[in-house]
């Protein structure tokens, strides 16, 4: 894998840029053959906290983790915690997709500890436990915020009044708004 680290408001010394290269490069033992991906890390300093972005775009799937912490190497390691934990969950599936496209090999590997378990576990199902029907107003942006923060939700689906056009309003992590528009 080739590594992309970018600082902002940050330096990436010799030091970091080698420890981020270090634990990432333990997501290695997942995978068949080492994926030709470029790793893009995105690494940030606001006021006391430190933010590692992460984004591994394969061809078949994108793995992608964000982490902050007061202290950086803290950060890089539970970044590396949230993927290792996105290809476990994922990993029987992407296989799965996969064989049924007639893929000789997969993504992901077989690892000795799992080969071990005599137990077979089922893999977790996404469970749809509840479908709501409605009628999609017409409105603008800013009414569909208001209907939002009514109702408590953090997104709002609505048909946008000018374009005719289903969106999404939602809030954000710092408490702003954002909007999603189709192409």
């Amino acid at each position: 894998m080739m590594y992309n680290i970018r600082g902002e408001n940050i330096e990436v010394t010799p030091a970091i840029r080698e420890y981020v290269e270090k634990k990432l490069g333990k997501l290695e033992r997942y995978f068949d053959e080492t994926p030709t991906a470029d790793v893009n890390v995105n690494l940030k300093v606001y006021n006391n906290d430190q933010k590692i972005e992460v984004t591994i775009p394969m061809n078949d799937l994108v793995l992608r983790a964000e982490e902050t912490h007061s202290d950086l190497y803290a950060a890089v390691d539970l970044v590396l915690d949230k993927l290792e934990r996105q290809i476990r969950k994922h990993k029987t599936k992407v296989n799965r997709k996969m064989r049924e496209k007639g893929a000789e090999k997969y993504l992901f590997a077989a690892l000795e500890s799992e080969a071990n378990i005599a137990v077979a576990t089922e893999e977790d199902e996404l469970e749809l436990v509840r479908t709501k029907r409605f009628n999609l107003k017409p409105m603008d942006s800013e009414e569909a915020i208001l209907q939002m923060n009514m109702l408590g939700h953090s997104f709002f689906v609505f048909t946008n009044a000018e374009t005719n056009i289903t969106n999404v309003v939602y809030r954000r992590k710092d408490g702003r708004y954002g909007l999603i528009e189709p192409n």
